[in-house]
């Protein structure tokens, strides 16, 4: 049964725009070590605050952010995925990016809902092109963005915490482009 607030429906999830009051389920992710190792580390609460607070504001200035990922059979926040625009060399593109909590990993999960994501981006939005930006280290997200139908396109290093990471591009057309 879909709920109110559903922007995105899958077999397994729903996905919707995230509130303050999902705070506590996003340090679930972003306070992981492991979950969170290709950003350097994990979050401070601090941090995760910002990260809430700039998904918001997505959501208000571009219409699209980082959504939260529902697990249907429970009604529990297991991650997120969405859309945001980010910079790559030489252009402004829609991202697909997602996190997860890692008590749900290798179940699909990633895979389902990014493919929803890119999906809304072609068919709801009417984007030509989406982009996932994932770390050279980052194996299991470069697989799902795989799964997701999309080939690497470019690379370049992202400056963060301190240190040049270098990151794949990927990226999946609309069918016809």
């Amino acid at each position: 049964m879909k709920r109110n607030d559903t922007l995105i429906e899958t077999a397994r999830l729903f996905l919707r725009k995230m509130t303050q009051n999902d705070f506590g389920d996003l340090c679930k992710i972003l306070q992981d070590s492991e979950v969170m190792y290709a950003y350097e580390g994990s979050f401070s609460n601090e941090e995760v605050q910002d990260w809430l607070d700039r998904q918001l504001n997505r959501y208000r200035n571009d219409g699209v952010g980082l959504y939260a990922v529902i697990l249907k059979k429970t009604g529990e926040m297991i991650g997120q995925c969405g859309l945001t625009i980010q910079d790559i060399p030489n252009k402004r593109v829609f991202e697909v990016g997602y996190l997860f909590q890692k008590a749900y990993w290798h179940n699909g999960y990633a895979t389902e809902a990014a493919i929803a994501c890119k999906n809304y981006a072609f068919d709801i939005l009417g984007v030509d092109e989406v982009y996932s930006i994932v770390r050279d280290s980052n194996l299991a997200s470069q697989n799902v963005a795989k799964r997701n139908g999309m080939t690497i396109v470019g690379t370049f290093a992202k400056h963060y915490r301190g240190i040049d990471m270098p990151h794949y591009i990927f990226s999946a057309k609309r069918d016809g482009n």
